[in-house]
């Protein structure tokens, strides 16, 4: 008898459900497809985890400033800025720092007092100091930074990323996304969206603060019915309807991630509590994330729960500070003065406490940790004490393996207007990213629409001025 082809997935599932039944039969489905049916393409161990290349990133964590971080406030001191306080130019009246900035590190960088706890850590860091996108909106220049593009409806890097490699842990998701207790950013889950990719790389949204991090991951308490065999006979039922529906309907993609999400779900009942518990954590490790402080609390439990997930296998984690709208996010038209200083207060102890305790722990030997923000500030003011939009400069750091550790690249003028020296775009950060993580970026590629879609477009260049 000729021997029969490899059963078809639904074929497969539908199998072991009737084989083993319940949340056993989705565990084994989702092995086999991870051991010995991995596409082409996966990471392999000769390329250090890499699909293209050997990798020297395993795992990413976002930190990304909602509104537009002013660089000339924070790490792009501009003397003659500082020195011209008040002179008509270009129409605007040039508005110099009100804060005081510092010599830090071996190479003496000067950076902004309000970021002194990352500033500690100044020799460890990799600054793009001539970053741009070209447009000054919000929610355009978001998407640039985030999917690479200037419109909705494209996979963002975490998804890439997630597509690419896929999950470091089977117990829990590749992308995790820990926005603001206060709201969500400019284009809401746009900005962690898994585009026309499937619904499995997606952002998988935490509310850190909440009493349930992960909603409906447990029953609620009232209903005293769900029981543990009920809930296995219940999922072993929807199993059997799962794989009815897909011999029905094969070419539905939603199915198939729709099944992952609860064979995820069940992994995450016995993994998950562990951890987003920060109980766990010592009261020296909660001082130093500022857990409890008045305006540190909220980021500093994020940038916290960021380091037990990176440690415990999730590959890409983005960490948001700011809400959508005119208040409460980095959008400070108004008064630079008062409006910067409190978002800086609230991040930069927990940033600084991440660099450190990434460090010690060993992580950021295979960590990639960003620093970033969709757009920086005017030189002139808008009104008197504010700043307005600049899409033609801003910075963003970065941290960990493969970058050339207290290293600047880029410049902007003399005022801090415009990113005019080694100048770097989106679409060069993400280039540079994915390489770290051992991907070519013209290479990784999803094919929608009759077109080979990828995450920067026909455009972009790895910055391997900032390689080790």
């Amino acid at each position: 008898m000729k021997p029969t082809s490899l059963p078809a997935l639904a074929t497969r599932r539908e199998f072991l459900w009737q084989a083993g039944g319940g949340l056993t039969g989705l565990a084994l489905a989702d092995l086999l497809v991870q051991d010995g049916l991995a596409a082409e393409g996966a990471p392999r161990p000769e390329l250090n985890g890499g699909i293209h290349h050997p990798a020297r990133v395993r795992r990413v964590i976002q930190l990304f400033m909602n509104g537009g971080v002013s660089h000339v406030d924070s790490f792009d001191y501009r003397p003659e800025l500082q020195k011209r306080n008040g002179e008509k130019v270009g129409g605007g009246t040039l508005l110099a720092s009100p804060f005081t900035f510092e010599r830090f590190g071996k190479a003496g960088r000067l950076v902004s007092t309000l970021f002194a706890h990352q500033a500690k850590h100044v020799d460890d860091l990799t600054f793009l100091s001539g970053m741009y996108t070209g447009n000054s909106t919000h929610g355009i220049s978001s998407y640039m930074m985030n999917t690479g593009f200037g419109l909705p409806g494209f996979p963002c890097l975490g998804a890439w990323v997630s597509y690419g490699l896929g999950q470091i842990s089977q117990n829990l998701p590749a992308f995790v996304v820990l926005p603001d207790k206060v709201g969500m950013p400019y284009n809401g889950e746009g900005n962690f969206t898994s585009g026309f990719l499937s619904a499995l790389h997606a952002g998988n949204v935490v509310k850190a603060g909440g009493r349930t991090p992960i909603p409906d991951l447990f029953a609620h308490e009232r209903h005293k019915f769900v029981t543990p065999d009920a809930d296995r006979e219940g999922m072993s039922l929807l199993g059997k309807l799962n794989a009815d529906h897909h011999r029905q309907h094969p070419e539905d993609a939603r199915l198939d991630a729709r099944i992952a999400a609860y064979e995820m779900a069940a992994r995450m009942q016995s993994s998950a509590p562990e951890a987003f518990d920060l109980s766990q954590e010592t009261e020296a490790t909660h001082q130093a994330y500022g857990l409890n402080g008045k305006l540190s609390d909220d980021f500093g439990r994020r940038c916290l729960l960021a380091r037990r997930l990176a440690e415990r296998g999730v590959r890409f984690i983005q960490v948001w500070s700011g809400q959508d709208g005119p208040s409460g996010n980095w959008d400070n038209h108004g008064d630079i003065a008062k409006n910067f200083k409190t978002q800086a207060e609230k991040v930069d102890q927990p940033t600084g406490a991440l660099i450190q305790d990434l460090k010690q722990r060993g992580l950021l030997a295979d960590t990639l940790l960003m620093f970033c923000t969709e757009f920086g500030r005017t030189a002139t003011s808008q009104g008197s004490t504010g700043r307005d939009h600049n899409g033609h400069a801003f910075t963003v750091w970065l941290a960990g393996a493969g970058l050339k550790p207290g290293f600047s690249y880029g410049e902007t003028d003399e005022f801090g207007a415009k990113a005019v020296v080694n100048t770097t775009n989106h679409h060069d950060f993400h280039a540079t990213v994915l390489h770290l993580l051992g991907i070519d970026h013209t290479r990784l590629t999803f094919r929608h629409n009759g077109i080979d879609r990828r995450l920067t477009d026909v455009h972009g260049r790895v910055i391997k001025e900032i390689l080790a």
